[in-house]
């Protein structure tokens, strides 16, 4: 046998195991504090201590706490809305710190955002038509006759149909201004959306109508996504992977499955019985 013959195949080059993709969305070691106040000489209050997290292509992350807990500060510094106190934000392994103006607001196309509360997401002076495509006009560029046809294909895909390009957020029902607010995300053609708490301001039938609208882009689109929620009904339906945060700190995180099934912090248990507890009193109430 000749030298060449007795290379093993993990030696060879040509078959050496590729450089896995980085994550699609990371946070390291990330940390946020609130203003400091000078006048009073306070000392700046940590809102987030360490986050770590990692989103790639296809993967579905719920982030879950009470109110406080600090999910929408996370939300503000994962899309530098925020300024972080350190660490890292990385799209697609590039920090965002160091991106150009431009640089960033390209990242941020591939990454789009769907607020709490959908009307007042929505800018009341402008139509459906003019809020959808918004994110493709710089400078409130006029519409094109293929923007308004991009437009209305975003509308149907999440339901509406075209007598809702001429309407305003104030004409809107609360789902509607949801679908809506959905439509101008995935106007980008977004790889990955993030929710902040999308179906906390609607009814129970909205919420349901929502979840499932949710769940079929995702399947059609491939789409990423990031749930920020105390919803834990909505991250066991829309998510497989789990992050659980108190206080700023994250307490755990894994599969949704295993971590509803077999929980590893006590505070992760409180929530699960919190939800155990309005499922009954609902159940209880539907039944009387």
């Amino acid at each position: 046998m000749s030298v060449l013959t007795s290379v093993t195949s993990a030696e060879h080059p040509s078959t050496a195991a590729p450089t896995p993709a980085p994550p699609l969305l990371e946070a390291r070691d990330l940390s946020v504090r609130a203003p400091t106040d000078h006048r009073w000489n306070r000392t700046p209050r940590t809102l987030l201590h360490d986050v770590n997290l990692c989103v790639h292509r296809g993967q579905t992350l719920a982030v879950v706490g009470e109110s406080g807990a600090g999910k929408s500060t996370l939300v503000r510094a994962l899309l530098r809305l925020q300024k972080p106190a350190s660490g890292q934000v990385l799209i697609d392994g590039q920090d965002l710190a160091i991106l150009a103006p431009a640089e960033l607001r390209a990242q941020r196309r591939r990454i789009q955002m769907v607020f709490q509360d959908p009307i007042a997401s929505l800018n009341p002076l402008l139509s459906v038509l003019e809020v959808v495509t918004d994110p493709l006009r710089p400078g409130a560029a006029s519409i094109t006759g293929a923007l308004r046809e991009k437009a209305l294909a975003q509308l149907q895909a999440v339901g509406l149909g075209e007598e809702y390009l001429g309407r305003r957020a104030t004409e809107l029902s609360g789902g509607q201004a949801q679908r809506v607010a959905l439509a101008r995300a995935l106007i980008t053609e977004p790889e990955m959306l993030i929710c902040d708490e999308p179906v906390s301001a609607l009814d129970l039938d909205l919420r349901s109508q929502v979840l499932r609208l949710l769940v079929e882009l995702r399947r059609r689109r491939s789409l990423a996504l990031l749930l920020v929620t105390h919803d834990l009904h909505a991250a066991r339906i829309l998510c497989e992977q789990t992050l659980v945060l108190r206080q700023g700190r994250v307490v755990e995180q894994g599969a949704t499955t295993q971590l509803f099934a077999r929980p590893g912090a006590d505070y992760t248990r409180e929530l699960l019985a919190s939800m155990l507890s309005v499922d009954a009193r609902g159940g209880a109430s539907r039944s009387g």
